[in-house]
């Protein structure tokens, strides 16, 4: 039943590859066909695969590819559909882009997309090229691109040193990471003839690139980096199928060694010797520790934290898991991570004891490891020395718990001398047996085992006959002792241990705890200065600590020198001092490490896979030195918050980028709009103004009216788009006051009616107004501006000759207007948005501002009252205003008017 418990896959790596083919499902695949510079057949090879998809039958297009004239690759595009590209104009000059609505619009099944890193022009809807990508992926796409090495994040710094030549387009691993590689490799010789012939770059740029980037030392380079890629991402996919189907491996396909450490001084041995061997066999290797429930001293402690901190700084991936038997532990690890390849310490001490120990462990090590190589490394003689000697047979425990141990077996002693007249010797080994169990629930294994040592000997020499005699006489007594000793020991011991698993595990559950509760603490946070906040409110519960955090400023990617305001820490210069140096070296730094160690506090950097985000200062009073659990606490406790704060910067960049977008967008919108409608009106101004300016005395005083009329209704046009402009710039500026008054509904419709005359002109119009409606407490201007615009609205939008209604009626306490038309309504896509600054629907005549509606309904909240629309189901929109309605002081006197009348 354990080993088939042990067998079991990791349920979190199990659930992370199923929630990724989840995710694969309802995506497009994405396939790069990788090389190691330009040059190698990228794009030929790419093509070369379309065409294959094409003659399969399936829908393929080709987004964007990238021939270079090169006619070998112009062939390979014939038969293939091709979207047009998009022409940008970006200052004075033409840029040809990647269409990406033509291609959602025209879903095919597969996009051939060449340069995956490719940086797009200024105005397109995504900054780079691989974002364009994801969009189609989303949208169940497949896409075939292309893509050099020296673009991959991870690897540009590296390539930068090797080349010399510094890389400004980047693509994430995240990208490489989901996708399936197909390499296309090519020797440097073969690339560099290449290169001579014309085939790369165009002859009068080959000399110079083979000159710079194009040496054979860089491409030999290059080519290592990019088969070790290949490798390792085929590596990844391997682990990943293992993990889906169950299989424990390990396959050696590849080497993957895995050293497992502890408190030993001897462990540094280890990690400098996996560390080598690791390098000449150029493989991933890991750092395991498994945590029993033996309790390490501060000393342990220090020299374990020691360990892992050597074994991060020489590269190593660290492993802790959680298990009382240690070779079980490591090859769960092993198994689970594919390692082919264990490295432990030798086992040493002399003595029967440590020989009969060494035999077992060995002898287990052999028994469970498989398929797994074993390594069995010696430790240095200046290490042995340096080791602490313990009792090889009792665990240790504090000097007060065997001296407690020793006064409860002697209070038993006395109790069974006062019962013995009572009882028989055999009953009070009953009680002697009793009392060991009480004890193991208190005290250490230790002490357990002087305590069933010393019961035994006292239950023989003072109550078994004869009594008072060291020794054991006759083979019963003999054999009953020996088996009260076995009975005891094992009793004790086992309580003892279920007692320290118990221990183990709380401490296990408060570390979890602790972690829960800040991850629900910051996902119920909103803006970084509340997640500093619940921060700061879970550490200083947690660790009973001054706390600091000290945060990146966006603007110059440097720390702040000084901490967030609600830092409980009181931080000095020099504390900030060490808190930058935690920042640029991305190291703990400051009290209980080797940095910095005469500092206040211990300083983490909050680091996430992008870079740093900020430093976590924590000062714990009281104590010489933190645990090795409550490093690993604080550290996981920054690993969460880094991520949190690295999710809220990016959140609010994302933001920053869609208000700069809508902002540029409303820009254009209110350019174009403006322009459009002020070039109209002052057109008719000028021509008119000219016109009557010319001194023609055969112009009759009919044409003058008529041009003076064009000039009063151009002005007008005007007026009304200053007013609407001005109207809006009130609205958002927050200085938008009423000035109530209370009017009669009467006034309000019949001023509306007249202004707009003009525009509903030739149009049957029908005024319904109820009976009997009381006066409306509301600023006359605004409300008649909003009342004007529905009306405008109506006129603009609707055919000629059409009727419209205009209803006011008191429904539910609350006075209603209604707009209505015969026109073709709204599409009920548009509907949410209709009343959006600047916003037009498609089909929309020429002119206008998409102001209007926006007016009104910033009129109307600023009222209380809320604005409406809905098509009818007879054809038309109808616009309602709905207003709340006051108490009437009795000084004014209720409006007595017909209860319809017709225009």
């Amino acid at each position: 039943m354990q080993e088939e418990i042990e067998n079991r896959p990791n349920p979190d790596a199990l659930l992370e590859v199923v929630e990724k083919e989840e995710g694969e499902k309802r995506r497009g695949s994405l396939k790069i066909f990788l090389g190691m510079c330009p040059g190698v057949g990228k794009t030929y090879a790419m093509l070369q695969a379309a065409q294959v998809e094409l003659n399969n039958g399936k829908d393929v297009v080709i987004g964007f590819v990238e021939t270079h004239g090169r006619r070998e690759t112009e062939q390979l595009t014939k038969g293939i559909p091709i979207i047009p590209r998009k022409i940008v104009h970006y200052r004075d000059i033409l840029l040809e882009e990647m269409d990406l609505d033509a291609i959602l619009k025209r879903k095919p099944q597969l996009v051939i997309v060449d340069e995956l890193a490719h940086t797009n022009a200024p105005g397109m809807r995504h900054l780079k090229r691989y974002q364009d990508v994801l969009e189609i992926l989303d949208a169940g796409i497949d896409v075939f691109t292309t893509l050099n090495v020296q673009h991959i994040e991870s690897r540009t710094d590296m390539i930068s040193q090797i080349t010399g030549a510094p890389i400004y387009e980047k693509v994430p691993d995240s990208i490489v990471d989901m996708a399936e590689i197909e390499l296309v490799d090519l020797s440097p010789e073969d690339l560099l003839k290449r290169l001579a012939e014309g085939k790369v770059y165009i002859p009068e740029q080959a000399r110079a690139a083979a000159l710079n980037f194009f040496k054979e030392g860089n491409l030999r380079a290059l080519r290592e980096i990019v088969l070790r890629l290949a490798a390792e991402k085929a590596g990844k996919d391997v682990q990943e199928y293992m993990q889906i189907m169950h299989i424990l491996g390990p396959w050696k396909i590849s080497h993957r060694l895995l050293v497992a450490i502890s408190a030993s001084p001897s462990s540094e041995t280890l990690i400098r010797w996996t560390r080598r061997h690791a390098e000449s066999l150029k493989c991933p290797w890991y750092v395991v520790y498994v945590e029993t429930s033996k309790v390490l001293s501060e000393e342990d402690q220090q020299r374990l934290s020691k360990n892992i901190e050597l074994a991060k700084e020489l590269g190593a991936e660290i492993i802790t898991t959680t298990d009382e038997d240690i070779v079980r532990g490591i090859f769960r690890i092993a198994k689970q991570r594919n390692i082919t390849q264990v490295v432990l310490g030798k086992p040493r001490g002399k003595g029967l004891i440590e020989w009969f120990k060494s035999r077992s462990l060995l002898h287990k090590l052999v028994r469970e490891s498989g398929q797994i190589d074993i390594h069995i490394v010696g430790e240095d003689e200046s290490v042995a020395a340096k080791t602490p000697k313990t009792f090889p047979i009792i665990p240790q425990s504090s000097f007060s718990q065997y001296g407690i141990t020793s006064l409860v077996i002697l209070a038993i002693t006395l109790l069974c001398l006062w019962l013995n007249q009572w009882i028989g010797s055999r009953s009070i080994g009953m009680i002697y047996l009793l009392g060991i169990v009480i004890i193991a629930l208190f005290v250490g294994r230790g002490p357990v085992i002087v305590a069933a040592f010393l019961s035994a000997i006292i239950w023989d020499y003072v109550f078994l006959s004869p009594r008072f005699v060291i020794g054991i006489q006759g083979i019963e007594n003999g054999f009953v002792v020996f088996t009260y000793f076995v009975v005891a020991l094992v009793l004790g011991q086992f309580i003892a241990r279920l007692r320290a698993q118990e221990k183990a595990e709380r401490r296990r559950e408060a570390r979890i705890s602790a972690l829960y509760m800040l991850s629900q603490e910051l996902s119920q946070a909103a803006g970084l200065d509340e997640i500093v906040i619940k921060v700061i409110e879970q550490l200083t519960h947690v660790f009973q600590a001054e706390v600091a955090v000290f945060l990146v400023n966006p603007y110059n990617n440097k720390l702040s020198g000084l901490p967030h305001w609600a830092s409980t820490l009181k931080v000095t210069e020099k504390e900030a001092g060490v808190a930058n140096w935690a920042f640029e070296h991305g190291k703990a730094a400051g009290r209980f490490t080797e940095n910095l160690p005469l500092s206040k506090a211990y300083y983490v950097p909050l680091t996430t896979h992008k870079g740093c985000v900020g430093v976590l200062g924590i000062n714990i009073p009281g104590i010489q030195s933190l645990s090795f659990d409550q490093k690993s606490l604080i550290q996981a406790f920054a690993n969460q918050i880094a991520l949190v704060i690295d999710r809220q910067r990016l959140a609010e960049l994302a933001e920053h980028a869609r208000v700069v977008a809508e902002s540029e967008r409303l820009s254009r919108t209110l350019l174009n709009s403006i322009s459009h409608e002020m070039r109209t009106p002052l057109a008719v101004i000028t021509a008119a103004v000219e016109s009557l300016s010319k001194e023609d005395r055969w112009m009759s005083p009919t044409d003058q009216r008529i041009l003076l009329e064009e000039i009063k209704s151009a002005t007008f046009r005007l007026n009304r788009l200053v007013r609407n402009l001005l109207d809006m710039a009130r609205i958002e500026s927050g200085r938008f006051k009423l000035k109530r008054e209370w009017t009669d509904i009467h006034d309000l419709i019949n001023l509306a009616l007249k202004e707009t005359e003009k525009e509903l002109a030739g149009r049957p119009l029908t005024v319904n107004i109820q009976q009997g409606i009381p006066l409306v407490r509301i600023d006359f201007s605004l409300m008649l501006e909003a009342l004007n615009n529905l009306l405008l609205n109506a006129a603009i939008h609707t055919p000629a000759g059409s009727p419209v209604e205009l209803n006011v009626s008191v429904k539910k306490n609350a006075l209603v207007i209604q707009v209505a038309d015969r026109g073709p309504g709204i599409d009920p896509e548009i509907l949410s948005r209709i009343f959006e600054k600047f916003y037009r629907g498609t089909g929309a005549p020429p002119g206008g501002t998409g102001l209007g509606l926006s007016i009104v309904k910033g009129v109307v909240d600023a009222h209380g009252g809320k604005v409406q629309v809905q098509n009818r189901p007879e054809g038309g929109a109808v616009f309602s205003i709905i207003l709340p309605l006051e108490n009437v002081p009795e000084t004014f006197p209720m409006p007595q008017k017909d209860e319809t009348s017709k225009v």
